[in-house]
């Protein structure tokens, strides 16, 4: 090769290699999740945000403007395994928030593992407490990370320091929590039934007295009988005039205009409210401070790790949508709690010995109902349309009705034993569904997964074969019409994972740790975010990450 050809290739690896070698490695890793949190949002409502919190990192880190996901199926398992792991679905397994076991032909919930039953909390041990019985699954069901198979960033940094690092995860979704903290950390999340903060027994055996406290004060039942309020004037919301709208949700009296009731803790979806209100992101936060101090994270030399995945947003956002009032009151709401913080890890370990590294796992939709409006052909489909359209061609073209599983989007599941038994090609099988399929209206395309290996490519089906994993795949993905939901009305007003662009936007920013700020408009993608957090902890990325480090960040965090 040239000697210049060979120089100009080489110059930016260098360069960036260079900086790598000179940056000092964090005393802890700050990991934000904003679930739920679409890449435009932040300028949306930006010149309303306090000091601190999202202007802190907006004015003092490296911003990507225009960062999407290259996976299909944007859900919320997905977004954070993949920004846990800096790999794809089709390499971290985790292809939804349910996952297909195929030699038990039969769904499951991506972390559910009853070897890791939930431990009990004071609100479960509280003489005379009455269980309903509905949720009495939820609190016996064990919950682990063991399905996500590819190291995380949080694993990497344990095996580096030889188990010396204190890693955590927080957030209000167990899913969220887990993926983040990986196999090797400590995972809590909020839970509805108690409204207590808890782990499984695949983290503790019993827990440590912080946490115990911290429960035993019921800062979640502090909000009985009281109301999410706006902080503000009506007058001064940029969608103050949204705030109700038909097709927003009203969840069994928590209302569809301000203010909303939480009710008392005696109604059994009191905790819910909560999560879907800046309060579930305020408890998060207090915990997870709580965490800082009494795990004394950042104290010593080597680097610690705290992931926080908040999860309002993404509550009131399939509540009300994104462009609602409560959708802007509950960003300004987290902006604060993201301030006070930001404030207490300066004061418990200076933000000079930080990085902090802030994302989403997923963007969100408008409502359909609200792009109808604006003159788009949209609808909502009812998800029992696709396995009866499956059902029925199967009968018509093959004689058997028992083929066919279930549909839960994004993916058809077939029954391969049935399809054996009846002496029939299973290829020819999901062809036949999927033709039939991607004839409904609303529905952009159906993909056989047998036969995806050699279709041509196009970003869907990129997006597709980048969200099949062999083990964990359905036979058949649906993709709908951009804004056309795989969900009738009524149940949420909007609902995310598509591979459409609205789905796959996120904001990335790293601050903190000596980074000077910067605006970088070039297409980015999050499964970079885990290699290069690893690139400036100085330790090896996680096992299928396969991303280049940003360089932008690489080169602006050089001392």
């Amino acid at each position: 090769m040239n000697r210049l050809i060979l120089a100009m290739v080489l110059a930016p690896v260098l360069a960036t290699n260079a900086a790598a070698n000179s940056i000092q490695a964090p005393k802890l890793i700050l990991q934000i999740t904003v679930d739920g949190l679409r890449g435009d949002l932040l300028r949306r409502y930006g010149d309303r945000f306090g000091d601190g919190g999202f202007r802190y990192l907006l004015e003092n880190g490296v911003v990507y403007t225009n960062a999407h996901y290259r996976h299909a199926n944007t859900e919320t398992i997905v977004g954070h395994t993949t920004l846990a792991t800096g790999a794809h679905p089709s390499e971290h397994g985790m292809v939804g928030n349910v996952i297909f076991d195929r030699a038990k032909l039969q769904l499951g919930y991506n972390i559910e593992d009853l070897r890791s039953p939930i431990l009990p909390t004071r609100s479960d041990a509280q003489e005379g407490t009455q269980v309903d019985p509905a949720q009495q699954r939820s609190r016996v069901a064990g919950r682990s990370p063991r399905n996500i198979k590819a190291s995380t960033l949080a694993d990497e940094l344990a095996v580096h320091h030889v188990g010396k690092s204190k890693i955590f995860g927080v957030s209000g979704k167990d899913r969220s929590a887990i993926a983040m903290a990986g196999h090797s950390g400590k995972a809590f999340w909020f839970s509805t039934d108690t409204g207590d903060f808890v782990s499984s027994k695949y983290y503790y055996d019993s827990y440590h007295q912080w946490a115990v406290d911290w429960n035993s004060k019921q800062p979640a039942a502090a909000y009985s009988g009281k109301s999410w309020t706006l902080a503000n004037d009506i007058d001064t919301y940029l969608l103050g005039t949204r705030d109700d709208r038909p097709y927003e949700t009203d969840l069994k009296g928590y209302g569809r205009t301000f203010p909303h009731p939480y009710g008392t803790t005696d109604d059994g979806l009191f905790n819910t409210r909560i999560i879907v209100s800046p309060v579930g992101d305020q408890l998060t936060s207090d915990i997870a401070m709580t965490i800082i101090e009494e795990e004394k994270l950042g104290q010593d030399e080597v680097t610690d790790y705290l992931s926080i995945s908040f999860s309002g947003v993404d509550a009131v956002n399939h509540f009300f949508g994104p462009s609602s009032l409560e959708n802007e009151e509950i960003v300004l709401q987290l902006d604060r709690t993201l301030a006070q913080l930001l404030e207490y890890v300066d004061e418990m370990i200076g933000l000079d010995n930080v990085i902090i590294a802030l994302s989403a796992d997923h963007g969100m939709p408008e409502a359909p109902e609200f792009m109808a409006e604006l003159g788009m052909k949209v609808g909502r489909i009812d998800p029992n349309k696709i396995a009866e359209e499956a059902n029925r061609i199967t009968k018509q073209v093959f004689g058997h009705d028992e083929l066919v599983l279930s549909f839960f989007r994004p993916y058809v599941y077939l029954n391969s034993k049935a399809i054996a038994s009846a002496g029939l090609d299973q290829k020819q099988v999901e062809k036949v569904i999927a033709e039939a399929i991607s004839n409904m209206e609303g529905i952009a395309q159906a993909v056989s997964t047998m036969a995806l290996p050699n279709l041509q490519d196009t970003p869907v089906i990129s997006k597709i074969r980048r969200n099949t994993h062999p083990e964990s795949s359905g036979d058949i993905y649906v993709v709908q019409e951009p804004y056309w939901f795989l969900q009738e009305g009524g149940a949420l007003a909007v609902m995310h994972g598509t591979p459409w662009g609205y789905d796959t936007y996120v904001p990335i920013i790293f601050a903190g740790g000596g980074i000077k700020p910067g605006i970088v408009n070039r297409l980015v993608h999050p499964v970079a975010v885990a290699p290069t957090l690893a690139t400036l902890a100085g330790i090896k990325p996680p096992s299928s990450a396969f991303a280049e480090p940003l360089v932008e960040v690489i080169q602006h965090a050089t001392n």
